[in-house]
């Protein structure tokens, strides 16, 4: 059975090679920001490119973090990808503009602390042992980043009860950063999977197959 994906439009983000790339990993694939279809799909995609505060104005006009908040109460699958990850947290703050995000998890999106910037390229990654989103995928295996601007710090744990902590992958680019996260019905990455070639395929066929 072919799984039904939304990949939300909201003004930000490479449709089309989002798109190509989960459609090869087996999905099928709608392009909207019709709320009732974003709402009920059986996965939802959030690309972002850009602006913290531009993404979140747009996700804002087309009620994206109203459809975000109401699948993950559903527990319905969320996947964020670069600035669709960053959007996930409380705040970001981009050229002295604070900017109020989602608040999905507690964090701020801030400068990265490295000579070079913006973080473009491909990066190594460190996974939980006990990863989804990268199982079958090699230690060594890179991907492709393009930000400047990341999560630092890392500040929900587990509370003790039954509910597992978020599985949080790092990398570096002159500190660490999130590279990626799972948390329940939610995963985001930093880094670009559509752009990532074989390694990146085989993510997103995992999050794919998450969702049966």
């Amino acid at each position: 059975m072919t799984e039904q994906v939304v990949l939300l439009d909201y003004g930000s983000g490479n449709l089309r090679s989002a798109q190509r790339a989960l459609e090869r990993a087996g999905a099928e694939v709608d392009i909207t920001s019709d709320f009732d279809t974003a709402l009920n799909a059986e996965g939802l995609l959030v690309p972002g490119v850009g602006a913290f505060s531009a993404c979140m104005e747009g996700l804002r006009a087309v009620r994206g973090d109203r459809i975000i908040g109401r699948r993950l109460a559903g527990g319905r699958p969320v996947l964020g990808i670069c600035v669709g990850m960053q959007i996930l947290f409380s705040r970001g703050v981009e050229f002295d503009v604070d900017t109020e995000g989602c608040d999905e998890w507690p964090g701020s999106v801030t400068r990265l602390q490295a000579e070079v910037l913006p973080h473009m390229g491909w990066n190594t990654v460190r996974a939980p042992a006990d990863s989804q989103l990268f199982a079958g995928v090699d230690d060594d295996a890179r991907f492709y980043f393009v930000h400047t601007y990341g999560v630092q710090s890392w500040d929900l744990d587990s509370d003790g009860s039954s509910i597992a902590a978020p599985r949080v992958t790092w990398a570096d680019h002159g500190g660490p950063f999130v590279a990626a996260v799972e948390n329940g019905p939610l995963w985001a990455t930093q880094f670009h999977p559509e752009k990532s070639g074989d390694v990146g395929a085989q993510l997103l066929s995992n999050w794919i197959g998450s969702l049966k």
